[in-house]
Formats: C-alpha cells, sequence, structure tokens
C-alpha cells in the first residue's frame, strides 16, 4: 500500500515526498533521478536480500546453531568464482589509486548539522576538508541524523564542497582562520598556511547507509520504500563523479552492514550498473568495507573477490561489531559480554577479528594486489581539563601506535582536533602504507570459529551497567534532535572535566542496550559489590534490577542541564528515546536492530504516537520478521 499523498511529485518512476523536487532540484538532478530509474529495479533485490538476511538470524536461533564458514566448492552468491579461488586470491582486484595510497588518518563526520542554515551546516566540511586528515568520511549513515531532510542537505553541501562554490569557499576561509587560533593555542603552531591548497590535500569519502535502512523521501514505481543504499550511492556519485575527476580525485565510497559475501556481490551489481549508465569503466568507483558484522569475518577473501576491482581495503572497528556478535549469539544463554569499557581491540574475539581482517587484505590477488587495512575509531575530543586532555590524548596516542605496529596502514579520528595529535604516530614512520606487509593466509578451522566467539575473563559491574543504560538513553535522544553523532558521557560524570566526553554515533547506542538485553535475558552475573545497590559479586543482573538502575539513570537525566540534556528535550524527544531503551530491553526476543525503533520516530515528539508506532514494530516483527524501515509520516 503505498502512502504517498497527492502533493507528492511522480517523476522517472519514483515518488518524491512532498515539494522536494523543487526545494533540492541541485540534488535530484535530471542526471540523478534517470540514474536512480535505472536503477530502481535493484530496490527488490535488495529488499529480498534484507528478508534472507533476517531468516538467516531467525533460522540460527531456532536450531541454536552458530555462523560458519562457507562450503569451499561452492560458488560466492550472484557470482561464477568459487569460494575456495577467492580464499586462494584466484580474482582480479583493484589496483590501489594514488590518493588512497597514502590514508594515516581519516576523519569522519557528516557534512550536514540538523535544522540549521546553509552557511552554518556546510561549516562541518569546510572543518573535514581543512583539517590536514588523509582522507574524510563523509558519514551518510551511523553519524548523519536524518530529521527533515538532512540526508538531502549532507548531499548538497558536499556537491558544494567539491565543486568549490563560492558558498563553500567563503565558510572554509572563516574556518580556516578558526582551525588555526585552536592550534595556536593546543598545539603551539598554526596548521594552515594556503587554505585554498590545503582543501585540496584530503581524499573525499562517502558512506551511503547500509542495504537493512530506507530512504525517507523516495519510493519506487510500486510505491515502495527506495533502499537508501542505493539512493546515497546514486546521488553521490552522479552529482559528483565529473568534479572529482576533474580535480585528479577517486570516487570512492565505504560500503558499511554487509554481512554475506552475496550481499558484497550486490551491492558490485549495483556500482557496476551506475558505472555502465555514467559510460564509466568497471572500477571505476572505488570501496572500502567495513567489517562490522561477525557473519562478514567468516567471508573476508570471499567478500573481497565479489568487489573485485571495485575493493580496495577493510575497516575494523569495536562497536558496530560487538553489536553483531550479541546479536548472532543472542540464542545462547551462556555467551554474555562484560562492561563495555573491556572490549578493546585486544579482547579475546575482537583481537582474532582484527587479525582475519590483517590476513585478508595482505593476501594478494591474481595480480599480486594487496589491500589497505584502516584501523579503528578514535572517539576522544580533547576538550575538557588539562589532566583529563593529557590522559585521553596519552591513551589515544597508544592505540594508534598499537595499530600502526599490527599492520594498519591508518586509523579513524572521530572530531577534526584529533587529526594532528594522531597523525604523527604514521608521519615519524613515514611509510604510506603497510601493503604486503607478510601474514600468514587464513585458515578456516574449528578452531579459527571458536577464536571469533572467544570471551574471556573481564568485569562485569553496577557501574557498568550505569554507564551503558545513561549515554544509551542519551543517544536516543540525541537521534531524536537530529544529532546522530554526539559527544556524551554517563550522567554520573557530568560536570567532571576529568572525564572526557566521547564522539558516540548509532553503533555506541546500539550496543549498549545489546549488552544490556544480554545481561537481563542471559542472566549476567555480577563481578563486584555495589553499595548503591546493595549487591554483591556472584549476584544475578535481573530485570528487576535494571527497572532500578533506569528510574535512577533518568532522573539524573532530567536533573541533568543543558550543556548535557537539552531541556526542550526532557518533555519531547528523552521520554521517547526512554520508551524506545524500555521496550528493547524488555523484548524476550532481542529485536535486529535498535535504529529501527529510532528511525520510525524520527520528526515525532508525541510519546503517545511513540508508543503506537513502537507497538506496531515489535507485532510486526514478532509475528513474521517483517521490519517496518519505511517513514510513516511519508
Amino acid at each position: 500500500m503505498s502512502l504517498a499523498t497527492p502533493t507528492d511529485t511522480i517523476t522517472n518512476n519514483l515518488k518524491i515526498n512532498g515539494n522536494l523536487l523543487e526545494a533540492y532540484a541541485d540534488v535530484y538532478t535530471p542526471e540523478a533521478l534517470q540514474a536512480l530509474s535505472v536503477l530502481a529495479p535493484f530496490n527488490k533485490e535488495i529488499k529480498a536480500a534484507m528478508a534472507a538476511r533476517i531468516k538467516r538470524r531467525s533460522d540460527r536461533q531456532k536450531e541454536q546453531r552458530k555462523i560458519t564458514f562457507l562450503d569451499p566448492e561452492s560458488l560466492i552468491p550472484r557470482t561464477n568464482i568459487k569460494v575456495q579461488d577467492a580464499r586462494d586470491g584466484k580474482f582480479e582486484g583493484a589496483v590501489i589509486p594514488a590518493d588512497l595510497q597514502r590514508q594515516w588518518i581519516q576523519g569522519t563526520g557528516p557534512a550536514a548539522k540538523p535544522n540549521a542554515p546553509l552557511e552554518s551546516s556546510i561549516r562541518n566540511v569546510a572543518y573535514a576538508l581543512l583539517s590536514g586528515a588523509d582522507g574524510w568520511m563523509f558519514d551518510a549513515e551511523d553519524a548523519l541524523g536524518q530529521v527533515n531532510t538532512m540526508s538531502l542537505d549532507n548531499q548538497r553541501n558536499l556537491k558544494l564542497a567539491i565543486s568549490k562554490d563560492p558558498v563553500f569557499l567563503k565558510v572554509a576561509e572563516i574556518i580556516a582562520a578558526e582551525i588555526n587560533r585552536w592550534a595556536l593555542d593546543f598545539l603551539g603552531k598554526t596548521l594552515i598556511t594556503d587554505w585554498q591548497e590545503q582543501l585540496n590535500f584530503t581524499t573525499k569519502i562517502f558512506r551511503a547507509r547500509g542495504l537493512h535502512l530506507d530512504d525517507r523521501h523516495l519510493r519506487d514505481a510500486d510505491g515502495v520504500a527506495m533502499a537508501a543504499s542505493l539512493v546515497d550511492m546514486t546521488l553521490y556519485v552522479v552529482n559528483n563523479y565529473e568534479a572529482l575527476q576533474l580535480a585528479g580525485s577517486s570516487i570512492v565510497l565505504y560500503l558499511p552492514k554487509i554481512q554475506t559475501a552475496g550481499e558484497a556481490a550486490l551491492w558490485n551489481d549495483m556500482l557496476a550498473a551506475l558505472e555502465n549508465h555514467l559510460d564509466l569503466p568497471v572500477g571505476t568507483i572505488k570501496v572500502y568495507v567495513l567489517v562490522e558484522q561477525l557473519e562478514e569475518t567468516y567471508q573476508l577473501m570471499e567478500i573481497r573477490a565479489a568487489l573485485g576491482k571495485h575493493f580496495v581495503g577493510f575497516n575494523t572497528g569495536r562497536w558496530d561489531y560487538i553489536n553483531s556478535v550479541a546479536d548472532a549469539m543472542s540464542w545462547d544463554k551462556s555467551f554474555i559480554n562484560p562492561d563495555i569499557e573491556a572490549i578493546t581491540m585486544t579482547y579475546g574475539y575482537m583481537r582474532h577479528y582484527e587479525n582475519r581482517v590483517r590476513c585478508a587484505v595482505n593476501t594478494p590477488d591474481i595480480n599480486g594486489n594487496f589491500a589497505l587495512w584502516q584501523g579503528g575509531m578514535e572517539p576522544n575530543i580533547p576538550v575538557g581539563s588539562p589532566e583529563g586532555v593529557a590522559a585521553s590524548m596519552k591513551k589515544a596516542v597508544a592505540g594508534a601506535e598499537r595499530e600502526q605496529r599490527e599492520g594498519a596502514s591508518g586509523k579513524w579520528v572521530a572530531h577534526w582536533k584529533m587529526v594532528n595529535i594522531v597523525r604523527p604516530v604514521w608521519e615519524k614512520v613515514g611509510e604510506p602504507n603497510q601493503l604486503g606487509r607478510p601474514f600468514p593466509r587464513l585458515t578456516y578451522t574449528q578452531q579459527d570459529a571458536d577464536n571469533l566467539l572467544l570471551l574471556e575473563p573481564a568485569p562485569t559491574t553496577i557501574r557498568g551497567a550505569r554507564n551503558l543504560l545513561s549515554v544509551a538513553i542519551q543517544y536516543g535522544n540525541a537521534f531524536g534532535q537530529g544529532m546522530q553523532a554526539a559527544a556524551l558521557k554517563p550522567a554520573d560524570f557530568f560536570g567532571n572535566d576529568d572525564i572526557l566526553y566521547l564522539m558516540e554515533d548509532m553503533a555506541t547506542g546500539e550496543i549498549r542496550l545489546s549488552i544490556l538485553w544480554e545481561w537481563v535475558h542471559k542472566g549476567a552475573t555480577l563481578t563486584e559489590e555495589d553499595a548503591t545497590t546493595g549487591t554483591k559479586a556472584g549476584d544475578t543482573f535481573t530485570m528487576a534490577l535494571f527497572e532500578k538502575l533506569l528510574e535512577e539513570e533518568y532522573a539524573k537525566l532530567l536533573q541533568a542541564d543543558n550543556r548535557d540534556v537539552h531541556e526542550d528535550s526532557k518533555t519531547t524527544t528523552l521520554p521517547i528515546a526512554r520508551e524506545i531503551a524500555v521496550t528493547y530491553i524488555r523484548s524476550e526476543e532481542k529485536l535486529p536492530w535498535f535504529v529501527d525503533l529510532l528511525n520510525i520516530n524520527l520528526n515525532n515528539h508525541n510519546l503517545d504516537v511513540a508508543k503506537e508506532r513502537i507497538r506496531m514494530y515489535v507485532e510486526a516483527f514478532q509475528k513474521d520478521g517483517t521490519r517496518i524501515t519505511e517513514n510513516l509520516d511519508f
């Protein structure tokens, strides 16, 4: 059933919400709409792939079955490549282009701000391109708010910046001065001598939304919401490929939330179809793949092979990956994650995951080409007390040094101020990348599979639970306000400048609720006593204990000042964030995506409406695995 209203625009077999075709004519260009129309048949294929994904998940839960490696004699879906050939490097991969050879530091963040005029919103892009980062991944997914038309503002701002529109250049000159003032105070030197030349330094990269998300503004000819991945990829590439090529820059995407090589092959087909439509050689568009899903780690070489000439590298990180492990093992009562602070990249299953990525990128293809490994995210922001900043920066540099030693060609930072704090780790070494560094070939034994689920002794505490719950609710609140990337910390540390805010995005909110769900439904055993609750080491974490902590942590948020919890959110989006968190934790069946519950409540500030939408979602999913992902206000 189509939810389109009479004011919607129908063009190129697409339905566009309200007057957006007119308001965003610079984004919805005739060329972009034509390309979307050509690629629209992939919408059904994406929806089918997502239905298959939910079925795999459901079947594993019902059968209490772990993820396994693929049959080496089988073919990768949608390809004629045998799994064993992929593992042996018998496929044609990509040559790494010049502007990706050195990616010591990539920044990440959105190109737009919520509810901001253009001159303010586009400041995000100016900070990114003047930061000194080797690359900047402009995010359309986990870090980009989706209220109103933010996804379109994101596209507009990138187009203006990449084309060096006067509107952008005017803002960039102002931002260059602001960066230099900060650097002179914090680093004792300025960073930018020629701001116009500096704009050419950073490689532009774009992260499309994952296959599991729907666009809020477009429907296909059948009235079905268009997959956000298809929309994001098409709008970005069509609107910017000529300007990028004219500047000698690569067209680069990050692909998130892939779970299987078959899904990677679907992406490859979409990329090739877009290249064909634009009369570009196959492989013109280059892609990094974020390794964010447990199932993905069982198929790394197969994913490389499926993406062929498009693939340039993998990225590792904590948050989404931890959530995917918890989700895949939700049926196993014995699998319980500890406090989130304990699950670092050197913890149990995390270090084995990182090692598989390292080995996969350093396995050559049939032409001897290796791939890049971009390390994890540095979420710290150098704002706080001198002691707090010094301690956090020392920790950030140590983390970067570890990743460099382990073979990463670079890493991410979540804030532009971190670029010149972490980048010197790679500058000191001086090598552009670590392509071809010798590591063992991947093996596919039962021990390898077990290692990807390895738990190790670590704390499970009331302090940890409070942190999980406080930040999860705050994140849901920020999401509802349009800030899908937000600087947050637990409520008990509000006002304590020795404890720094961390840049949080969708994944960090998701994993916090995911771990709390485990603790409640699997009966986690606390490892320390806690005077505030009267619990002792050996006690079980119960639903009653969760409810007690919920009341206490929520009360702290209501009492917080505007710096930490916006006053106008306390009667609008904060109660909705609480309702979503409570629903997620209370559900006997673990829900697949926290983001779904947030997305269906975008632009809604009415708690009763939110409760009805949440009820609809839970009932639909429990009935037959249906995820409500469309814009309910369309």
